[in-house]
């Protein structure tokens, strides 16, 4: 946030360190914005991170996996679902939902995974619907994830922490919305 990056672990002697084997310390799911890199973010290096970038953190049996696979193969302690600011892929899925008029090509796709969160939104939209429903869809995320039959067992014996955050693009501050382990 504050412009002072150490940009640690980016140099070959790292590449080397972790070109046999890696152990990330966090599951990163984020939106596939050009302006949302985790590892820019979060000033992380080389094996620090595995990272899974979907249209509005839309979710489905491949992402899923892709995500249990840190936690349940290495022990990887935490998961984020790290929405964001003037997202697009959610700025997209809630016009096409509230019109009905459904997005070209496997973008509907995108939008069909985000009915839990634009169904939240419609109850109650907000000053800015989108960025309502940017948290609907981080929250509904994270839970799920939470919730999952293979995840929760970790979460509840406190081996894993699936935490919900919103980045905003204007300050670069990244808030904690839900899961923040105790």
């Amino acid at each position: 946030m504050s412009g002072n990056l150490e940009h640690p672990d980016r140099d070959p002697e790292r590449r080397e360190l972790v070109a046999e084997a890696q152990d990330p310390f966090g599951v990163v799911l984020s939106c596939i914005d050009s302006r949302v890199a985790p590892e820019l973010i979060f000033d992380t290096g080389l094996g620090d991170l595995y990272v899974l970038r979907t249209g509005g953190q839309a979710v489905g049996p491949v992402v899923t996996g892709s995500v249990e696979y840190g936690p349940m193969t290495g022990s990887t302690p935490l998961v984020v679902v790290l929405g964001h600011q003037r997202c697009g892929a959610i700025e997209a899925a809630y016009k096409s939902l509230k019109g009905g008029t459904p997005l070209p090509g496997n973008l509907q796709a995108i939008a069909k995974a985000m009915v839990p969160a634009y169904e939240l939104t419609a109850k109650n939209p907000g000053a800015d619907p989108v960025d309502t429903m940017t948290h609907h869809q981080i929250k509904v995320t994270a839970d799920d994830l939470r919730a999952n039959a293979d995840l929760g067992p970790l979460v509840k014996k406190g081996a894993l922490a699936v935490v919900g955050a919103y980045y905003s693009l204007d300050t670069g501050k990244v808030e904690v919305l839900t899961g923040a382990p105790a």
